[in-house]
């Protein structure tokens, strides 16, 4: 891992889990020069139809929609996922190098158990990150904040804060998610791309709930303080 540092981390459970839940946000974001990362706690595999060769192509490709220049994986057990001390260990000390002002988390109710473990570890490693007399690796840190996006699934209305416009950024989002044939097409059928379907009626729900084509809803655990109303929409 190298030292570079950046202003927001994305930390998801598995690779798509960016894209499903945050894609157009990460591109805006990088659209507007901002430092962003996605970090995957695990390979995603084994599933159905995937095999570990073919979800790292998927990853790569989405990768290169999106954008981003920095993907990182933690190499967590998959389907078993677990917050356990070890694993805080491991993913706070890459928080102490990427160092992110801004760490955005898989939202805290879900029916997947990874996620809610990934979800769990992830604020538990932003506290265990700001240790001192420790001998984890590089220097204390503390991210400034943390917000909570859905990639969950669970079907039931989410506990949003605030929705991003993401209009623009929608048609790429899509292309990246298309990349993962392997979870989204391949051995579906007739519901071959019904994932894809689903989230384009969601992102276009929460658009409609601030007055734009598409939205990317998001949630927060502590106060969110606004310094002026101009970008409020």
């Amino acid at each position: 891992m190298t030292s570079e540092t950046v202003e927001y981390l994305v930390v998801a459970p598995h690779p798509d889990d960016a894209e499903l839940g945050m894609g157009g946000t990460i591109i805006k974001l990088l659209r507007a020069g901002r430092r962003v990362a996605v970090l995957d706690l695990t390979s995603g595999e084994p599933t159905p139809f995937g095999t570990p060769a073919r979800r790292r192509r998927e990853t790569a490709a989405a990768t290169k929609v999106l954008g981003l220049t920095r993907r990182l994986n933690l190499g967590l057990p998959n389907r078993t996922l677990e917050a356990t001390i070890e694993a805080r260990v491991r993913l706070a000390e890459a928080y102490r190098v990427l160092r992110p002002r801004v760490i955005f988390i898989p939202y805290w109710r879900d029916a997947h158990p990874d996620h809610l473990a990934a979800s769990l570890l992830a604020v538990q490693a932003r506290f265990h990150a700001k240790l001192t007399k420790t001998r984890m690796k590089g220097e204390p840190h503390h991210a400034r904040r943390v917000l909570y996006y859905y990639c969950t699934h669970l079907r039931t209305h989410a506990d949003v804060s605030f929705v991003v416009d993401i209009s623009g950024e929608f048609d790429t989002k899509m292309r990246g998610m298309e990349c993962y044939r392997s979870q989204f097409f391949l051995g579906r059928g007739p519901l071959a791309g019904e994932t894809l379907r689903y989230v384009g009626d969601v992102n276009r729900y929460w658009g409609r709930m601030i007055g734009r084509r598409y939205g990317e809803p998001f949630a927060v655990q502590e106060t969110l303080g606004l310094a002026a109303l101009d970008s409020v929409v």
